[in-house]
């Protein structure tokens, strides 16, 4: 007998079932409980015009968001997560072929970062007899691959739908995955074009409000108590907050965990503001875009507690970071592979649990007296170093443009305390992670997992819909920018303000300052036209006009950013000095639509490294002298790097 016959069914094409049972789908963690999806981003096309458009159109409380370019709308779905601490995403979808390929940038930032978000781009047709169609990839050894196959290595899930009844089994595996605190990133179901037209009769138990619960899983008792061992007989301790900190709510649980234990904490990219910036025990950022007060903690601790991180090689300074030959670990995370890292002791659970209940496991421990004023006078001694910074405008340093780390300093004094700042490529977030003062859990928004160019604005804009309430600053360099700025549009049409701070370096400033310390001067990286007189050295090197050079000035392209803005919508104030930038940001948060501040920064007048490496092997044989130098520091260097095992 069909199973048709025992069950109540429905009739609906793939594409009306899809969306039917994504709007059904909600999650609860700590008693409270809401939808899992917010809606759809979308750009249609003849692979998803007439399925999932039909569909969206069809069922408009499911909400669709009319975007302008697909590699945007994921990091916008991307960061609403983030700032929705993983409990709420978006669905995005695209046609065939390069709207499909448009998404695969922003979907390795989603895995890498843990943060999940549903794609549904189009596919080539299952039926296969009107092959090749429009935009199809054509293999003479498989019928069956498209472009979209190169989602599998990126996506935590991935599925083509071939079938009408294939969804009954692939959506709840989907979600499966979304919702997980380890397992979650990008999940992908590509759908052809033609199966998402055919009907199907569907079991009405489909499309009933499922609740997926978020547990807090717990470590093991007998880890826990192993681990208080190993923090109870420490002289040196260290924590280093991640992300894991922020997504599992579990703030307040580090604070009582730190004041109890007195033990100093450092801060990764995506955990900082785990810890308010002005706690006594908050060393700030470690690693390669470190503060020295975290950095001198780090080099000499022997134990480092890692909470919701995946010591990427900024955190650990490509493992020259923690110098101390009895070094050991303990690692809090909800992902086994991500505990087990460093050969550490794994706490694998919930941060806000384990924290917990290893605070009770550690009842009377606290650190030696000596130590904890030490991690307190570098915690002071930090602080004077970044408001010396906020405050070079009034050295005399003859500088002719305001300095980033000035600008940097007048968002965080000038902006709201409840306000959030994103960024993501450049040399922004080193510069943001070391000085940005943050104030409260979700003032830091870093997509720094794949420091992917053209984040900002969109991501900005996800922020925003996420936390309406709060204003949103977006600090983006003049490289990233002309990438990706289209969102402005978008943020406009919905009655989303952000306040977008373009810093004109008239080119990339991160990788020119980092080709200057290789030896490279800066090649390839300006916005300048290509002429030899001013450009080219005798040996072919492009160099670049470094401040007190004599040789000719470059001539800059022709290029207004400014009136680039304005040509998207946005209301824009242009500044010319710090005075003017303040008085900027006064009149932005009056506003009542997206506002750009534009500005010209120096290019040269950069935040220095602090007692910290990144392992960027520069060339074993050259002829440039100036390669060969750098050589032999990343030679010395190189040495120092450390395997724990």
């Amino acid at each position: 007998m069909s199973n048709h016959i025992a069950q109540n069914m429905i009739r609906l094409t793939t594409a009306q079932a899809i969306i039917r049972f994504l709007k059904n789908q909600y999650v609860e963690r700590d008693g409270v409980e809401q939808p899992f999806f917010a809606g759809c981003f979308g750009i249609f096309g003849h692979g998803n015009v007439a399925g999932i458009g039909q569909a969206l159109a069809q069922y408009p409380d499911f909400r669709y968001f009319q975007t302008r370019n697909e590699q945007s709308m994921v990091h916008t779905a991307v960061a609403y997560a983030k700032t929705k601490n993983r409990l709420q995403t978006f669905v995005c979808t695209s046609s065939i072929g390069p709207g499909a390929t448009n998404m695969i940038t922003p979907a390795a930032g989603a895995t890498i970062n843990r943060l999940p978000v549903l794609l549904l781009p189009g596919d080539i047709f299952a039926r296969r007899n009107v092959a090749p169609v429009l935009q199809q990839l054509e293999s003479e050894h498989s019928q069956d691959i498209s472009v979209n196959d190169c989602f599998r290595p990126i996506s935590r899930y991935w599925d083509r739908i071939n079938r009408a009844d294939q969804i009954l089994l692939a959506l709840p595996e989907a979600m499966r995955v979304l919702v997980s605190p380890a397992e979650t990133g990008a999940v992908t179901l590509s759908l052809p074009q033609d199966v998402q037209a055919e009907a199907f009769d569907y079991p009405t138990a489909l499309f009933e409000k499922r609740i997926w619960r978020i547990p807090r899983n717990r470590a093991d008792a007998a880890e826990i108590r192993r681990a208080a061992e190993w923090i109870r007989t420490a002289q040196k301790p260290l924590i280093i907050a991640g992300g894991g900190v922020l997504y599992s709510e579990a703030s307040e649980a580090l604070r009582r965990f730190v004041e109890a234990t007195g033990i100093p904490v450092g801060e990764t990219m995506a955990g900082k503001g785990s810890l308010r910036y002005d706690h006594p025990l908050n060393l700030g950022a470690v690693g390669v875009t470190g503060t020295f007060a975290a950095n001198r903690i780090a080099s000499d601790a022997d134990l480092i507690i890692g909470i919701g991180t995946r010591y990427s090689d900024f955190t650990t300074a490509s493992k020259t970071q923690f110098q101390n030959p009895a070094l050991r670990f303990v690692n809090i995370n909800v992902a086994e592979f991500d505990a087990f890292k460093q050969n550490a002791l794994p706490l694998i659970g919930d941060a806000r649990a384990t924290l917990d209940e290893l605070s009770a496991a550690l009842e009377g421990f606290h650190v030696g007296a000596e130590y904890e004023r030490q991690a307190q006078k570098l915690h002071n001694a930090w602080d004077a170093e970044v408001q010396r910074i906020y405050d070079i405008r009034l050295q005399d340093d003859g500088h002719e443009h305001v300095s980033q780390g000035e600008l940097i300093g007048a968002v965080n004094d000038g902006g709201k305390e409840d306000a959030i700042m994103v960024c993501a490529a450049g040399s922004l977030p080193g510069d943001l992670h070391k000085l940005w003062r943050t104030r409260h859990p979700k003032q830091y928004h870093l997509e720094y997992g794949y420091s992917c160019m053209g984040y900002e604005i969109a991501g900005g804009l996800g922020i925003k819909m996420a936390a309406p309430e709060r204003e949103v600053y977006v600090l983006v360099g003049d490289g990233s920018f002309l990438m990706l700025s289209a969102e402005i549009i978008t943020s406009i049409q919905e009655g989303y303000k952000l306040i977008i701070v373009l810093m004109d370096n008239r080119g990339f400033k991160s990788i020119g300052s980092l080709s200057r310390s290789l030896g490279t001067s800066g090649f390839g990286t300006r916005y300048v036209f290509p002429t030899e007189a001013a450009d080219y050295q005798p040996n072919g090197a492009v160099r670049e006009r470094l401040p007190g050079d004599e040789m000719a000035e470059v001539e800059p392209l022709p290029v207004d950013l400014a009136m680039n803005a304005r040509s998207l919508g946005a209301k824009v104030i242009e500044a010319d000095s710090y005075a003017d930038f303040t008085a900027a940001m006064e009149a932005a948060h009056a506003a009542d639509r997206t506002t750009v501040i534009y500005i010209r920064n120096d290019r040269y007048v950069g935040v220095p490294g602090y007692e910290s490496w990144w392992d960027v092997p520069v060339s074993e044989v050259s002829e440039i002298d100036a390669v060969n130098a750098a050589r032999e520091e990343w030679e010395e260097m190189r040495a120092k790097e450390r395997y724990f095992v």
